[in-house]
């Protein structure tokens, strides 16, 4: 006698929730919209925090996680605009304040003079406020219904977990009980701000603190001017020109990928400038922050790509090579935001050349460092998306493509990075610490110093003076 077998069910409702969980009543279309553009505006105004403080903020870890929160919030807010533009909203009004609290809130953390209250404010209160908000957005709206939102909310919560954990162990290591207690007045008052907005969310009832502005009372001013750490000792010296080095057919491919290394490395000083082009360039569509926070993050990769490359070769690199800050304190303090991205434009463009990205690519599979040929394949791909963004949101401004490198060579050959004034200032006396790197790269690889590769000192002055030649983003 046969067995009969009754074959069960998939799961209903394409497995995203239970029958019971889809009948329950959840947020009207209008409820919804409402607190999607709290997110929105958050989101918006963290971005701004993380982006604007990027050259100003020292401690490298801190500039290279702002460069990736700014990234971050620039991706969850264009998926929270998109989605309120599916729930018949036209026009949008994604860029009126929701809540004048949340605006001050977020004034007080974007203008804070003092690192460790910038800290707290963005991952013990702000972060946190968001988190919880997305989080009672999915208890109480109908996940079927409104799929599309719960989609978005649990991506964004995905990385703003991520933000707040590596946040609480950055204050672990830099912020004590002391700066903690001096901060506490300025907490309350940002807590009183949600308080006063309902929560962030606006679900909760308002309360009535007295609200005073303390950094906030004057109007916040962008710092461009590029600070770094002690691990950045002599920021003004161009005692070694990588790029000389590298296209000079004389060197054989293993000490060009040290070189490309520190010029990866070098790359911190992309997002310095980026930052500054984004702050200080109002009333574009969002899309261009978008891809421009793309962009300022992939350059903060790469810096991270070069420093990477010389732990794998065990480099103390803090005490081997000086990574410089010349060419974003120029371009900063010297060029509009418009010329600045010129400048920006022109370069990307002379990477697609031969001596460009596929030329470091092929020298790096030459080498015998396999990490360096990766990391060199994906920079290159990198710097083919850049020069499409740059296409897309700079080229428009000009009537030829050639207009618009001419215009980006013209603002390049302003720019004056003056060689000898840093050295008879007593800035730096551009050290040539080349053949201490490569002296330390051959003993990690267990052979001789070259002396043709160890004498190599030809400065930044010796090759270009006015240094146009010279492609900090490269």
């Amino acid at each position: 006698m046969t067995s009969q077998h009754t074959p069960s069910k998939p799961p209903p409702l394409a497995g995203i929730c239970s029958f019971d969980e889809a009948q329950r009543p959840g947020l009207s279309v209008e409820e919804c919209v409402r607190r999607l553009k709290r997110y929105h505006y958050s989101l918006r105004r963290l971005h701004q925090v993380f982006n604007n403080r990027i050259p100003s903020e020292p401690v490298y870890e801190l500039k290279m996680a702002f460069s990736l929160h700014a990234h971050y919030c620039a991706e969850h807010a264009t998926a929270l605009r998109q989605r309120v533009g599916e729930m018949r909203e036209p026009p949008l009004g994604l860029e009126t304040v929701p809540d004048e609290h949340l605006e001050i809130l977020f004034d007080e953390i974007l203008a804070t003079p003092v690192t460790a209250e910038l800290l707290l404010g963005l991952y013990e209160v702000a972060l946190p406020a968001l988190r919880d908000a997305l989080q009672h957005h999915l208890a109480e709206t109908n996940p079927l219904a409104d799929h599309p939102s719960v989609r978005a909310i649990r991506f964004a919560l995905l990385e703003i977990g991520e933000m707040i954990a590596l946040g609480q162990a950055s204050l672990d290591a830099m912020v004590d009980a002391t700066q903690r207690g001096a901060a506490g007045g300025w907490l309350g008052l940002l807590n009183n701000c949600l308080a006063n907005a309902g929560a962030l969310d606006g679900t909760a009832e308002p309360s009535q603190e007295t609200i005073e502005r303390q950094h906030s009372a004057k109007p916040y001013r962008y710092d461009g001017t590029p600070r770094r750490d002690e691990r950045f000792p002599d920021p003004f010296n161009m005692g070694v020109n990588a790029e000389a080095f590298l296209y000079d057919e004389q060197y054989e491919p293993e000490p060009k990928t040290l070189m490309m290394f520190y010029k990866r490395l070098r790359e911190i000083d992309v997002p310095e400038m980026m930052s500054s082009i984004i702050a200080e360039t109002p009333d574009k569509p969002w899309g261009y922050y978008r891809d421009m926070t793309r962009q300022l993050w992939d350059e903060a990769r790469h810096a991270m790509m070069g420093e990477v490359g010389f732990v794998n070769l065990g480099i103390d690199w803090p005490a081997k090579v000086m990574v410089n800050h010349t060419w974003s304190l120029a371009l900063n303090a010297q060029l509009s935001p418009r010329e600045r991205h010129a400048v920006l434009y022109f370069i990307e463009q002379g990477l697609m050349h031969k001596t460009g990205k596929r030329f470091e690519w092929e020298v790096a599979l030459k080498s015998d460092n396999p990490l360096s040929g990766l990391f060199q394949d994906y920079d290159w791909a990198d710097e083919v998306l850049h020069a499409r963004i740059g296409r897309d949101w700079y080229l428009p401004g000009f009537d030829t493509p050639k207009a618009a490198v001419d215009y980006g060579d013209a603002c390049w050959s302003r720019v004056l990075v003056d060689w000898n004034q840093y050295r008879e200032e007593g800035k730096t006396g551009h050290h040539n610490w080349w053949p201490d790197l490569y002296t330390a790269a051959c003993e990690s690889w267990g052979i001789e110093p070259d002396p043709k590769v160890l004498q190599f000192s030809t400065s930044y002055e010796a090759v270009r003076p006015d240094l146009k030649a010279i492609s900090a983003s490269g």
